[in-house]
């Protein structure tokens, strides 16, 4: 990234505010510009106020599918970045929940990999 682009930006979207400071560290960290939400539904809100390069949204929060639910709603509304689900399920989640189904661009697991998410983040965002 030249010193000339402009810093992507990335909301985060999860209830628990422990989770959302560590993704804010690690993807500032790295050049990006963060966005924070606590429910699913605040965060389709902000999405549509920043329109962000990217979403991250926790699966589990509301509501068991609160972020499923978020995701579709973004959609739904037009936005066309790559969505990525959080989840502590486990791997449930991978064979239950098909990614692509939902139109997201991918699921991470809780506890996520910082160089996992900077890495795959940035990759989609250089397309």
């Amino acid at each position: 990234m030249d010193s000339g682009s402009q810093k992507k930006t990335v909301l985060t979207i999860d209830d628990d505010p422990d989770i959302r400071a560590a993704l804010r560290m690690v993807l500032e960290a790295e050049g990006f510009m963060v966005g924070e939400a606590a429910s699913g539904e605040e965060g389709v809100k902000i999405a549509q106020r920043i329109n962000p390069d990217a979403v991250i949204v926790d699966l589990m929060m509301e509501t068991v599918d609160a972020g499923a639910v978020a995701a579709q709603k973004m959609k739904d509304a037009g936005y066309a970045g790559p969505i990525y689900l959080l989840s502590s399920a486990g791997d449930t989640v991978r064979y239950n929940l098909d990614a692509r189904d939902l139109g997201l661009a991918g699921i991470f697991q809780k506890p996520i990999d910082p160089k996992t998410l900077v890495s795959t983040i940035k990759a989609k965002l250089a397309q």
